[in-house]
């Protein structure tokens, strides 16, 4: 922030614009007293160009201790990286509805409405420190949530599709050729098989309690944004809110780590 504030501050145009007429001044009263006073043509231009480097210097400085100016600085920086996570939200929203259902893309739908409620709210209303943070954090938690869906989206469509049923009578089945099988050979080729299953319908039921709870973390996900969208709408603002945002971007971010790390795993198999 300070490189930006001093950056800023060389090329304000106030800045720039009275030493800049200074010198230009200078230049041309020194054309004028040339055949007038030729004995100080010499010193005229140098001492111009000095006193607008002095000048220069004072109203940068000036700007940098200006509260105003910091001020300035800072709502416009912000401005630009609201927008920027905006673009990122709408990226990752084009990117879920390829993946969601039909009831979770009308979800999808009424949360990014309420992002743009929040957003609008900010750029038209009062742009406090801590106002201007919760809408920040409120979009990175809209990000971590659409990463979580769409995660969860895809990895949903393939337990779904996975027909416990089958299994679970492929293992009855053999259960009862096990009972009727004398062969030790082909006896523990069925037990192996058996637990093979077992343990497949173990995994899947794990997978399907996982998404459920991942499930239960989106709705509490949504209900947050649209809480928090009403209450940055009637500027009640808070240190608390912030620190209820920041948990659960961990918290759905952890998720989102062991759903992604479970997809890298079953490409490398």
């Amino acid at each position: 922030m300070k490189r930006k504030l001093f950056l800023k501050s060389l090329l304000n145009f106030r800045n720039i614009s009275i030493p800049a007429l200074l010198a230009v001044g200078t230049i041309v009263g020194q054309e004028q007293l040339a055949g007038i006073l030729p004995a100080i043509d010499g010193m005229v231009l140098p001492a111009g160009i000095g006193a607008s480097v002095v000048i220069y210097t004072a109203l940068v400085l000036q700007k940098l201790n200006s509260q105003a100016f910091y001020d300035k600085v800072s709502a416009e920086e912000k401005r630009k990286q609201l927008k920027a996570l905006n673009q990122k939200c709408i990226q990752l929203a084009y990117e879920a509805k390829r993946h969601v259902n039909s009831a979770y893309y009308a979800r999808l739908k009424k949360t990014m409405d309420q992002k743009n409620d929040i957003l609008n709210s900010y750029l038209d209303g009062e742009k406090g420190y801590l106002k201007g943070k919760i809408v920040e954090q409120t979009f990175n938690l809209l990000l971590i949530y659409l990463k979580l869906l769409i995660n969860f989206s895809k990895r949903s469509k393939e337990v779904s599709s996975i027909d416990i049923t089958t299994i679970a009578n492929r293992v009855n089945a053999n259960n009862r050729k096990l009972s009727f099988n004398a062969n030790t050979n082909i006896a523990e080729d069925i037990r192996r098989a058996i637990e093979m299953d077992e343990k497949m319908i173990e995994r899947i039921k794990n997978e399907r309690l996982e998404l459920e709870k991942i499930s239960a973390k989106l709705d509490y996900m949504e209900s947050m944004v649209a809480m928090y969208r009403q209450q940055i709408i009637s500027s009640l603002e808070s240190e608390e809110m912030l620190e209820r945002i920041e948990t659960a971007i961990n918290e759905a971010d952890a998720l989102d780590t062991v759903l992604d790390e479970r997809q890298k795993r079953r490409f490398k198999a």
